[in-house]
C-alpha cells in the first residue's frame, strides 16, 4: 500500500507539536512497512495515519504516529499506534 507523506517529515508539522523539536531520521523504506503491518490487525486505521515518528523530550525518544487530522480516540488507536511503533523498531533493529 503506497501512503502519502510516509518519508520524511518534509519540514511539514501539524501544529500540534513544538515545531522547534526535530525528529530523528525514520527510514523512510521501513515506515511504510511497519505502518502495513499494523493495518492488517487494525484496518479501521489505515487511511488516518501519515508517518511513524520519534520526537526528543528531555532524554530518549517519544515515539508516536503522526495522524492525518484528530487522532481517533480509544483502546484500539493506542494499540495501533503501538503496533506500527513496535513493527518499526523491529525492522529498524531499534533496542531500547
Amino acid at each position: 500500500m503506497s501512503r502519502p507523506g510516509s518519508g520524511s517529515d518534509g519540514g511539514l508539522h501539524s501544529g500540534r507539536y513544538d515545531d522547534r523539536i526535530q525528529s530523528i531520521e525514520i527510514d523512510p523504506e521501513l515506515n511504510p512497512i511497519a505502518l502495513a503491518e499494523a493495518d492488517q490487525q487494525y484496518r479501521e486505521f489505515a487511511d488516518h495515519t501519515l508517518r511513524v515518528v520519534a520526537r526528543p523530550p528531555s532524554r530518549g525518544f517519544a515515539w508516536q504516529l503522526e495522524w492525518k487530522g484528530a487522532p481517533p480516540l480509544g483502546q484500539q488507536a493506542w494499540e495501533f499506534q503501538n503496533m506500527a511503533i513496535r513493527a518499526y523498531k523491529r525492522l529498524a533493529r531499534i533496542m531500547e
